[in-house]
């Protein structure tokens, strides 16, 4: 069954691992199972190549935590990141290798174009009815027209048709964005059904207010998106404002099943989620609403940090919502 919580305490342990040998500056968390990891400047120091180096690191995650780490290598972001999700993990080594020309040559021609990052369903059905139909396509396709049909993404396309990517680590890092934003997903192990993935909404909110909480950010704004099984009809999204600045959860899960309950098909079987919190403030910039019950409002923060910080010294499971409980019976019966 999903465990976000205990899938994140492992993804914590294994970036621990990586810590041992490249420093955090050079390593960027892009989700809860994939980091990119700038090893240019390590690869004299360890007096290895960056293959050679890759196996001695998924060899220490493996003997610590009997988990298999897959590793792309690239000469940039993007070729590591195609390396990993359509070399890598066909090949013995879990280790996948591509450079500017070895992209050409062995993945120009390669099908679907929805197997390389960041083109979805809907870029690839738009690319096919310009008869572009792989990467070798869009390389000598005529720029204007990609221009004309997806604006200023069209650059993207082309840099990445031709393996390039001028995107670093440290460009990331440096990046502020004017609002910010914490998103969280997930992909189910099997098939939901509309009542137990609003139970998964509803842990993954939980997950999401425990945050917000620590980190003394508000949100009023939350956004959803659903994902059908194999496709089947196009994924529901929406986006729900809160009666107010908040991080409690309480506050919080309304809005999500606001929008859960009102864009969610209930015959459809549901494989992934993703949920985010948008515009976030912090909580001493918040002007206090003359219309909120504030002190019912602080009571509520209270418990809700009282809660967080127990089950920091004590553990996960020190307090579990019914929730919880009625999650898994609902799994394994």
């Amino acid at each position: 069954p999903p465990r976000m919580k205990y899938y994140m305490e492992y993804s914590t342990k294994i970036v621990d691992i990586y810590l041992k040998w490249f420093s955090m500056e050079d390593i960027y968390v892009y989700s809860i199972d994939e980091v990119f990891i700038d090893v240019t400047d390590y690869l004299h120091m360890y007096n290895k190549n960056a293959t050679e180096l890759a196996k001695t690191v998924i060899k220490d995650v493996y003997k610590t935590y009997g988990i298999t780490a897959t590793v792309g290598v690239g000469t940039n972001m993007y070729l590591s990141k195609i390396a990993l999700d359509i070399t890598a993990k066909h090949v013995a080594s879990n280790i996948g290798y591509l450079d500017e020309e070895k992209y050409k040559n062995e993945l120009w021609y390669h099908k679907p174009l929805t197997d390389f990052w960041q083109i979805g369903k809907g870029t690839e059905k738009r690319l096919n009815k310009m008869r572009i139909f792989n990467m070798h396509d869009i390389a000598i396709a005529d720029p204007k027209r990609l221009y004309k049909e997806f604006g200023i993404n069209a650059e993207l396309l082309i840099d990445h048709a031709w393996g390039r990517e001028t995107c670093t680590i440290k460009d990331i890092k440096e990046y502020n964005t004017k609002s910010k934003s914490i998103s969280n997903s997930q992909i189910f192990f099997e098939d939901y059904s509309f009542e137990r993935a609003r139970l998964a909404l509803k842990e993954m909110v939980e997950l999401g207010s425990s945050r917000l909480i620590e980190e003394n950010f508000v949100t009023n704004t939350v956004g959803l998106y659903v994902g059908y099984s194999k496709n089947i009809i196009p994924m529901a999204k929406g986006t729900a404002h809160t009666e107010e600045n908040t991080n409690v959860y309480t506050q919080l899960i309304k809005a999500f099943l606001k929008i859960y309950n009102n864009v969610v098909n209930k015959e459809v079987p549901i494989r992934r989620m993703g949920i985010s919190f948008m515009n976030l403030t912090s909580r001493q910039d918040v002007q206090l609403s003359l219309f909120i019950d504030q002190q019912k409002v602080e009571k509520e923060q209270k418990l809700e940090a009282a809660i967080n910080k127990m089950r920091n010294k004590m553990g996960k499971n020190a307090i579990l919502r019914g929730m919880n409980l009625q999650k898994r019976w609902n799994y394994y019966n």
